[in-house]
């Protein structure tokens, strides 16, 4: 696998901006690529650094491509038009390296922070993308329960979430899309502080009748849980990409026999 580390002019942002992308030595067709979105804490370099994502998307001959996206939950906001500079990046890779350019081709992803971005712009591009994994995603980010003490939400919704931001309200209108949607993956560990926002976005999914898998696994907020289940993710990708994303995978949850047996000794009493 190549690494290229490439610099290049942000429109959206008006400054020099940096990523990452891994692919193939010997390209000879247009890749399937997977845009792999970073957490809050995190820049460009991370998934590369603390994963082996490199080693996953060989298995499966895919380009993965790591853009920055600073603390800004990939929004156009006063801290910058980061959502804008994100689609100005797929379409500089898609001038500037063998990609597939299309829809069909292309799919999110990303963790955290990363995780609300990549749901967000699957639900609100659904032309852009095959499909979406969300690891450990922020997915109701007007809930400050577990999000209270982060600044940037602070100053980027202080006058509340609005709906072209709100994963949410987006599946509401994603849910009465017609033609073709993006498969819809999203995990998180059950010991993570953000699992009940997970559960709460997989009940509102099932209610609106979307289909998406869903699954909740043993770990918590951290690089080796996300190290574990980025090569599911990629897996999830290249099925996608195979099927055309015509037909997403149907409702799917997982749940931890202790969690299981939890439930059900809530529900006896």
């Amino acid at each position: 696998m190549a690494l290229a580390h490439i610099h290049y002019w942000s429109p959206a942002l008006g400054k020099q901006c940096a990523m990452y992308v891994t692919l193939p030595d010997d390209v000879r067709e247009p890749l399937p690529v997977v845009y792999q979105l970073h957490g809050l804490s995190d820049d460009h370099s991370m998934w590369q650094r603390r994963t082996s994502i490199e080693r996953y998307a060989e298995r499966y001959r895919l380009m993965v491509v790591m853009p920055d996206g600073g603390r800004s939950f990939y929004c156009d906001s006063e801290l910058g038009r980061w959502e804008t500079h994100l689609l100005d990046t797929i379409d500089f890779v898609d001038r500037v390296l063998p990609s597939i350019k299309d829809g069909a081709g292309r799919a999110i992803g990303g963790l955290s922070m990363g995780g609300y971005g990549a749901m967000k712009m699957a639900l609100k591009h659904p032309d852009r993308f095959a499909s979406v994994v969300a690891h450990s995603g922020c997915l109701d980010v007007a809930d400050d329960k577990e999000l209270r003490g982060v600044p940037e939400l602070g100053r980027l919704f202080a006058r509340g979430v609005p709906p072209a931001d709100d994963c949410l309200a987006l599946a509401r209108v994603f849910a009465k899309r017609r033609g073709r949607r993006p498969a819809l993956r999203f995990d998180c560990g059950v010991d993570d502080f953000l699992i009940r926002q997970n559960r709460a976005f997989h009940a509102h999914l099932d209610q609106l009748g979307v289909a998406h898998e869903y699954a909740e696994l043993p770990g918590a907020h951290s690089w080796e849980y996300w190290d574990q289940h980025v090569d599911t993710a990629l897996q999830f990708h290249r099925r996608a990409f195979t099927a055309g994303a015509a037909k997403p995978a149907p409702a799917r949850t997982r749940v931890p026999p202790r969690t299981a047996r939890a439930r059900a000794a809530k529900t006896a009493r």
